[in-house]
């Protein structure tokens, strides 16, 4: 009989029973438990995650309360497939999300994932617009499925050997204003970056053709760029003129991550529809598609389904978490600290000269680093070293970007200031590292 390998020898066998796509990322880290904003190693040693496991941990690791509320539900009943039976948790989940969502986004369907949420979206989109087209920005991030990866631009590896993807759909540009689509100045542009959109439509695409606009309200994976809410408001007055829906993906920047429940309250900009999903259910896996009542009653029964979504135990472990954000003060939490995070990375960017940009909304805030005095040049070489070095003294962060040269911090919403300002001093020692090479 063979003897049961250790958590170790399954590590140093990893890539021959998974796949190449779930094995070679970075840093690849046995984690024995996780608490808090803290991952636990084997070998006891402790790390902090200021990437709340993407974006997932918002009340933190293995909350006590989401703990509780997900074992009671395991014990009653662990899936309903909806319609066929229901729940009691999916219900109850819908009715509170109802409460803290923008106002009039009232119905909502149940998924797994982020990717899934969007996959739904654009599903409704054309079903209730009878309208082939998609707009969506470059630099965006919706998934990794065919027909999310055809509206994701952040990078082509994403893309390539998939084509062709979802036919009809058509990129504009983001305000990305550090490094200006169209080479003006953010104080003066008037947003210009929009006119890429009227070239869409007087070229490519005409209005009466594009059921949604697609994009997230800051770019997460092309580095947490966080444009001008004008830029924001005039999408929602052109979806408005031309009938054309628009779609917030909130996946990253839900429950609390920029200070208010969703950035469509930050911005105060009102989509159509919204994905969410990730910290929906603090890790587990859950999502939804947002609407109107009005407008969601227009996709017809029968044109969408599923068969895990709304699970009872994931949506249990939203209801908890739901009450933790608000139990525990957390939005005021994820805007004071995030003001903490954003001024401690400016003080090192008036340092630290490979430090081009410092930006974010709440706890998601982003530098990018550049080679000095060579015209904002991408360094990614220095983001390399600074995440190696911040791993090295028990600080995970992770890239983003392009060319994998800006860098992200988004710790769970609990974090508190001397955890802010331990990450601090640990990025301060490791750009002195990545500044000697």
């Amino acid at each position: 009989m063979s003897s049961v390998p250790t958590f170790a020898e399954l590590m140093d066998s990893i890539t021959e029973y998974l796949a190449p796509s779930m094995t070679r990322w970075w840093p690849n880290l046995p984690v024995e438990r996780a608490e808090g904003i803290y991952l636990y190693t084997p070998d006891g040693r402790r790390y902090t995650d200021f990437t709340a496991g993407l974006a997932v941990a918002n009340v933190g690791y293995g909350h006590p309360r989401v703990v509780q509320a997900a074992q009671e539900q395991t014990a009653r009943m662990i899936h309903s497939a909806l319609g066929l039976t229901h729940a009691e948790s999916p219900l109850r989940l819908a009715r509170k999300l109802i409460e803290v969502l923008p106002a009039g986004m009232d119905t909502l369907f149940f998924g797994n994932s982020g990717a899934e949420a969007m996959e739904a979206a654009l599903k409704m989109a054309r079903f209730v617009t009878k309208r082939p087209g998609f707009i969506t920005c470059w630099g965006g991030f919706h998934g990794r499925l065919m027909a999310t990866s055809a509206i994701t631009s952040s990078k082509a590896v994403y893309r390539a050997r998939y084509e062709p993807m979802l036919p009809g759909v058509h990129f504009t540009n983001f305000a990305y204003c550090y490094r200006c689509p169209v080479r003006l100045k953010p104080e003066t542009c008037d947003i210009a970056c929009l006119d890429s959109l009227t070239t869409v439509f007087e070229r490519a695409l005409p209005p009466s053709e594009v059921a949604a606009i697609i994009l997230e309200p800051i770019q997460g994976e092309s580095g947490y760029i966080v444009p001008p809410v004008e830029f924001l408001r005039r999408l929602r007055r052109i979806c408005d003129t031309h009938g054309i829906l628009l779609i917030f993906d909130e996946i990253q920047t839900g429950f609390g991550r920029t200070g208010r429940m969703f950035a469509a309250q930050t911005f105060d900009v009102q989509p159509d529809i919204m994905a969410i999903a990730k910290s929906i259910g603090s890790g587990f896996p859950l999502g939804a598609v947002v609407s109107r009542g009005a407008l969601m009653q227009k996709w017809a029964a029968g044109a969408h389904s599923t068969t895990f979504g709304g699970n009872p135990v994931a949506c249990s472990a939203g209801l908890a978490t739901l009450e933790v954000i608000r139990d525990e003060n957390l939005l005021a939490n994820s805007r004071q600290m995030g003001d903490r995070l954003k001024r401690g990375v400016k003080r090192l960017q008036s340092r630290y000269p490979i430090i081009g940009d410092v930006r974010g909304v709440g706890l998601m805030v982003g530098m990018e680093l550049i080679m000095p005095g060579k015209d904002k040049k991408p360094n990614p070489r220095a983001v390399t070293r600074v995440l190696e070095s911040a791993f090295e003294r028990g600080l995970i962060t992770c890239s983003a970007g392009l060319h994998s040269h800006c860098i992200r911090l988004f710790p769970p919403l609990i974090v508190n200031a001397a955890q802010i300002d331990e990450a601090l001093g640990i990025l301060d020692e490791s750009l002195a590292v990545a500044m000697q090479d």
